[in-house]
């Protein structure tokens, strides 16, 4: 069986924008997923990339016509993509708390979590918040608290994983077994196509 190690950022507009595409290909080919949010500043910072604060006007203006043009495409509400970036690290202590708990749905607290954000225009950083996410998956809504040390941990060494495996942006995806590399929600269809080649 495939499996796919998913680096991510809960705030980035394209992971909010892969939707559940993921968890539809992983389904269909029977491949697994390691969930694996870090922190993207630090990432750009360590892999040569920019911070969007120091970016060039003309470079962030561009991207925020990119993004509404992908979410119309995709039918998903975006009303407003110039909200102040939030505090990601508890919302991914609690993804990684779940994941290592189980028994919920994974893939639907990301994109829960990353729906509030964009399409609500809400602080993920949020407890209350992230606790009916939670919830709403399946998984028990105190590990927003109970998960942070070992979440803590977990979220540092992602960085350093993603750093060794390659990875400089969100999302990005890489076939563990053949380290084939897909950065970006726009490469789901050659991620889905990759995984056919091995099926």
């Amino acid at each position: 069986m495939s499996h796919i190690d998913y680096y991510f950022s809960i705030f980035s507009p394209y992971t909010y924008l892969a939707g559940l595409r993921l968890e539809e290909i992983a389904r269909r080919h029977g491949a697994g997923v390691t969930y694996r949010p870090l922190d993207l500043m630090a990432l750009f910072d360590r892999t040569g990339g920019t911070r969007p604060a120091a970016r060039h006007p003309s470079r962030m203006e561009y991207r925020n016509q990119e993004v509404t043009r992908w979410a119309e495409k995709l039918g998903m509400p975006m009303p407003d993509i110039s909200v102040p970036l939030p505090n990601a690290a508890p919302a991914s202590y609690a993804i990684i708390a779940a994941q290592k708990a189980g028994g919920g749905d994974l893939g639907g607290l990301v994109h829960a979590i990353a729906r509030a954000r964009w399409a609500e225009g809400r602080d993920i950083g949020e407890e209350d918040l992230i606790r009916a996410a939670l919830v709403e998956n399946g998984f028990d809504g105190n590990l927003v608290t109970t998960g942070l040390f070992d979440g803590a941990i977990a979220y540092e060494k992602n960085l350093e994983d993603a750093v060794a495996a390659g990875v400089f942006g969100s999302p990005f995806y890489i076939v563990t077994d053949t380290d084939a590399r897909f950065f970006g929600q726009d490469r789901l269809e050659f991620l889905d196509a990759h995984l056919g080649t091995l099926s």
